[in-house]
């Protein structure tokens, strides 16, 4: 059982797609945000491509645990993502990923200009995985 990880954001959304165990996250693709219909026939081929049976989308929360603007954001969001491909949806608080992220690209000494270009990517990687860690344990 195959699973979508998104990071989304005001420009990109970072997908990572898991393997068909459901045990580790793989980054795939980073979408340009055009306009909603666009961004969502993306996510149905790639969907449809990796035969993806539930979708994980980061939830922004605030550090207080208040939801604020981008968090509703995404909630709008995985709600359209839910009416128009059908499939579960869940909300995964991502506070930190972003964040994350650029640690372990800075440590791997990716230059500034290639870290733009992927941070999204492994952001929606820690997203995903950090959902199928937690499924996983739970499952045993």
């Amino acid at each position: 059982m195959r699973f979508m990880g998104i990071d989304y954001g005001t420009k990109t959304i970072g997908v990572a797609i898991s393997d068909p165990l459901g045990w580790t996250a793989q980054g795939i693709e980073i979408i340009k945000r055009t306009n909603i219909d666009k961004d969502i026939r993306s996510l149905v081929k790639l969907v449809e491509e990796y035969d993806v049976q539930e979708i994980v989308v980061g939830f922004p929360k605030n550090m207080n645990n208040t939801i604020g603007p981008m968090a509703e954001e995404a909630q709008k969001f995985s709600e359209l993502i839910h009416k128009k491909i059908a499939l579960p949806v869940h909300l995964w608080d991502e506070r930190w990923t972003t964040m994350e992220a650029e640690r372990m690209l800075v440590s791997a000494d990716i230059s500034r200009g290639k870290r733009k270009k992927v941070i999204d990517k492994v952001a929606a990687v820690l997203i995903l995985q950090g959902f199928l860690d937690k499924k996983n344990r739970e499952a045993t």
